[in-house]
């Protein structure tokens, strides 16, 4: 499995943005609305509500994953 980084929303729960390790950090993502969530490698489940399948389909095209999370972001 690729390994990402996950930036969390600030002030919404449950937004996670889900960024390959090796690509460049979206613009939109700042540290003024984001949060570092942690690094996802394969070796700990995601949050929930990562999908592995969805996640390369959407990198595929847009370079990140936006997923809604259930639970907090590993850390």
């Amino acid at each position: 499995m690729r390994s990402y980084n996950l930036f969390c929303l600030k002030g919404l729960d449950g937004l996670v943005c889900a960024v390959p390790e090796d690509y460049a950090v979206p613009a939109f993502v700042t540290d003024a609305r984001w949060a570092f969530g942690g690094k996802l490698d394969g070796s700990t489940p995601g949050p929930m509500g990562f999908d592995g399948t969805a996640a390369a389909t959407a990198v595929r095209f847009n370079g990140f994953y936006l997923f809604q999370s259930m639970a907090p972001a590993q850390g």
